[in-house]
C-alpha cells in the first residue's frame, strides 16, 4: 500500500522493532499525528482467543475518563416512562415500532449507538439483519438492552465505548484525539487495559494479549509492550 510523504516522515521516528511502554507509544502517536483534522487515536489488540467458541468471546463495555473526543448519537427503543427518561438523559432519538420501517425501509441510519429496554427486543429482533452487520445491535453485555434507559444513555454520551473481538480476534476500540493531552490519552488507555485484562476468558489457554498497537486515524502503528498485561 502506497502512502503520502506526510505518512512516510511521521513514521521515520517510529521504531517498527520495538515495542514501547505505554506513555512513550502515546506520546510518539501524537508526534505523528499530522493530518489536517483532529485525528481519532485508536488501540488494535490481537488476541490469542478463538472466537468461533462461544466460551472464549470477548465483548464489554468501559466509561473512558476523559471521553472519546467525539459526538455519540444515541437512539433508544423504549415505551411509556422510559421514553421520557431517555429523552431526559439527552438521548438523540426515542422510539418504538414506528421506526422499524424507517430503518428498514428508508435506510435511515442517523446514530451511533442503541439501546432498548428489554420489553422492546422483540421489536428491535426485527432489525437484525441491518443493525447486527454494522455492530449496532442492542447487547446485555455491552449494557446497551437495560431498565436503566437514563445511565446508558449518560455513560454512552460520557464516553462509553464497546469492546468485541472481531472476524480475526483482534479488537479495535478508540481511546481519544490527537489533540487530548498525553495524560488524558494515558488515563483512558490504561482504563481500557484494565477492561480487557479483566475479560480474559477463563477457557484460553496459552498468551491472551499477543500485541497492542497504537495508531492515529492516518499515521503509522506503534507496538506497546505487552509485558505488565
Amino acid at each position: 500500500m502506497k502512502h503520502g510523504k506526510r505518512y512516510n516522515e511521521a513514521a521515520k521516528s517510529v521504531d517498527r522493532a520495538t515495542q514501547y511502554e505505554p506513555a512513550e507509544a502515546i506520546s510518539l502517536v501524537k508526534k505523528t499525528a499530522v493530518a489536517k483534522f483532529d485525528e481519532t487515536v485508536e488501540v488494535h489488540i490481537r488476541t490469542g482467543c478463538d472466537g468461533r467458541h462461544a466460551e472464549q468471546q470477548i465483548r464489554g463495555a468501559v466509561v473512558l475518563p476523559n471521553g472519546t473526543g467525539r459526538v455519540t448519537r444515541v437512539l433508544v427503543f423504549a415505551k411509556g416512562d422510559k421514553i421520557n427518561e431517555a429523552e431526559e438523559a439527552g438521548a438523540d432519538h426515542v422510539g418504538g415500532e414506528e421506526l422499524i420501517p424507517k430503518i428498514q425501509n428508508e435506510g435511515w441510519l442517523d446514530f451511533d449507538v442503541v439501546v432498548a429496554t428489554p420489553d422492546m427486543m422483540g421489536v428491535v429482533g426485527r432489525l437484525g439483519k441491518v443493525l447486527g452487520p454494522k455492530g449496532l445491535m442492542p447487547n446485555p453485555k455491552a449494557g446497551t438492552v437495560t431498565m436503566d434507559v437514563a445511565k446508558a444513555v449518560k455513560d454512552i454520551k460520557a464516553g462509553k465505548i464497546e469492546y468485541r473481538l472481531d472476524k480475526t480476534n483482534i479488537i479495535h476500540v478508540p481511546v481519544g484525539k490527537a489533540s487530548f493531552s498525553e495524560e488524558k490519552l494515558t488515563e483512558n488507555f490504561d482504563t481500557l487495559m484494565d477492561a480487557i485484562v479483566k475479560a480474559k476468558p477463563s477457557a484460553l489457554k496459552g498468551q491472551y494479549l499477543r500485541s497492542i498497537v497504537l495508531s492515529t486515524t492516518m499515521g503509522p502503528g506503534v507496538k506497546v509492550s505487552t509485558a505488565k498485561y
